[in-house]
């Protein structure tokens, strides 16, 4: 998934998207279908802020 999918949320700190993913699976361990894209769009955004912060490091 491009960066630019997820930019609405990629202003969001790199802790609240860890405390998503963290919640997601602290609801029983297993995803639902739901639940799995709802990880993966988290994972994305994840990966957005890591490269976000990564450019403005540099």
């Amino acid at each position: 998934m491009p960066a630019s999918s997820v930019s609405p949320r990629a202003a969001r700190s790199l802790a609240e998207v860890n405390a998503d993913i963290r919640a997601l699976w602290t609801r029983g361990g297993r995803l639902t279908p739901e639940g799995r894209r709802e990880y993966e769009r988290l994972l994305a955004e994840w990966a957005a802020v890591v490269q976000r912060d990564v450019v403005e490091a540099a």
